[in-house]
């Protein structure tokens, strides 16, 4: 039996018998046709042949889905031997709606075996999750990578096609993207196997930075009064914590962006996996490209460099063309805060000089040691102003990396925007709407969809997502049939 659900009428067929979807699509049609031309509102009319034609879409999927069923004593799967259990009514979402299918579900009898039935037809055709067809759950895990699952559901009802609910949309990336799989970095490590490094690039440059997500966690309160009864600073606002976000981008002889990698982690200590996960793509680019030269870029993070100057720069051959640069435009907020500090923020005098001087550090090959210079007189003159003097400690500290002129003139980016934006679009747009709060397994899920549409690796990851609920379902003969104990 096949039941298929639709705007129009269900319509419930069996294989071989009368197309009452088509049936109905033409005489819908031949009524309109009847009609004077205006004669009824356009609008409606458009949207019932949309539900008469998904109706139809419909029963030719429910009918592919009851062919591929297989109704035998046994069947093999990756070895193992599964018995037929009982016969059940299952419901599919498809690209066009739900559909319900009569199909022989199977279980194993070996010893350990969770006891779980499943229907052959769903390995042998690739259906995710017991419910989802390739095409519907390709299409729902797309809009939830970048839509709420509230926003998703009423997208999907308003095109009307496939109509799942919210719940539904929530727990399908967590359910294809779950741990027990086992097999992220194996669909990590293919999709960098499967890029070549553009060919004009010249320059791959590594970033990262993070920003605070709400995260769901009870105990957010608690945890804060612990680390300030022991004396610990304690940061940003309860039950936030850092995502991290990382990237990894191919620069033409201009410095133009001619692709990026972008990488999500959720929250973890010293961003170990989004260090390794750099790492990794950095050293596929290089082992296709040695000669490219590698810039590590990122604000002042004290952890970002000390990853970037020991864990990346440090590692590459010395014959390795390599330059550390500190973000301009965080270089020049610390040169803004000095001068506000001597003359009072926003004031006139305040604003010409930041203006001078970050010319200066822009544009001229001497622009850090001039600048320094300026801010250690300012200092010695203001002795009081304990802003100015750490400035001037923060930009000698960072000297060498601030040879900005000379950056431009090579055509070296000297802006982290790259992370920055990564930081926005990846984790800001989609997981900080008003009352959101996120659990380790749901966020990195997102995070995971989210960082390969953003990179141009979506369709090639689902494709691996996907491949693994499809396998040969071999029939066998000759088997005895035993009653299955209760």
């Amino acid at each position: 039996m096949v039941s298929v659900n639709s705007h129009v009428p269900n319509q419930t067929i069996t294989p071989g018998s009368s197309r009452s979807a088509l049936d109905d699509l033409a005489q819908f049609v031949r009524k309109r046709r009847e009609q004077k031309p205006g004669a009824s509102d356009f609008a409606q009319f458009e949207q019932s042949l949309h539900q008469h034609v998904m109706a139809v879409e419909r029963e030719i999927l429910a009918e592919e889905l009851a062919r591929a069923d297989i109704d035998v004593e046994a069947v093999e799967v990756d070895g193992v031997t599964f018995r037929r259990a009982v016969r059940s009514i299952g419901h599919y979402q498809t690209a066009a709606g739900v559909v319900e299918v009569e199909r022989t579900l199977y279980r194993s009898r070996r010893e350990g075996s969770d006891g779980r039935s499943f229907a052959a037809l769903d390995r042998s055709l690739g259906i995710v999750e017991g419910r989802w067809t390739p095409l519907a759950a390709k299409q729902a895990a797309w809009v939830v990578t970048h839509l709420t699952p509230s926003q998703g559901e009423d997208l999907l009802q308003r095109l009307g096609n496939m109509t799942p609910s919210k719940s539904s949309l929530e727990r399908l990336p967590k359910q294809v993207l779950d741990e027990r799989h086992g097999d992220r970095g194996g669909i990590e490590e293919a999709l960098r196997n499967d890029e070549h490094v553009p060919d004009e690039a010249v320059t791959a440059s590594v970033s990262l930075d993070g920003v605070m997500a709400p995260m769901r966690d009870g105990a957010a309160q608690q945890k804060r009064q612990e680390t300030a009864d022991n004396g610990q600073l304690t940061r940003g606002p309860a039950g936030y914590r850092e995502v991290g976000c990382g990237t990894l981008s191919f620069h033409d002889a201009d410095g133009e962006v001619l692709r990026t990698v972008r990488i999500g982690r959720m929250p973890e200590p010293k961003k170990e996996t989004l260090k390794t996960m750099l790492k990794a793509e950095l050293g596929r680019a290089l082992a296709e490209r040695p000669e490219l030269r590698v810039i590590a870029l990122a604000d002042g993070a004290a952890d970002n460099w000390s990853y970037l100057q020991d864990e990346v720069l440090a590692l590459l051959p010395e014959v390795a063309s390599k330059v550390a640069v500190l973000d301009f435009f965080h270089a020049a907020e610390h040169v803004s805060a000095a001068f506000g500090a001597a003359y009072g923020e926003g004031s006139v005098k305040a604003r010409s000089k930041f203006d001078q001087y970050r010319r200066i550090l822009l544009e001229d090959p001497r622009g850090v040691d001039k600048t320094i210079a300026a801010l250690s007189r300012l200092s010695k003159k203001m002795p009081k102003k304990v802003k100015l003097a750490s400035v001037v400690r923060y930009l000698r500290t960072h000297r060498s990396m601030m040879r900005y002129a000379e950056y431009r003139e090579a055509g070296l980016p000297i802006g982290s925007g790259i992370v920055e934006a990564a930081c926005k679009t990846l984790v800001t747009q989609r997981m900080k709407h008003s009352g959101m709060r996120w659990s380790q397994q749901g966020g990195q899920a997102i995070l995971d969809l989210r960082s390969w549409e953003q990179s141009d690796r979506f369709d090639r990851a689902w494709a691996l997502i996907a491949a693994r609920y499809k396998a040969e379902v071999h029939t066998l003969a000759n088997v005895v049939s035993l009653p299955i104990a209760s």
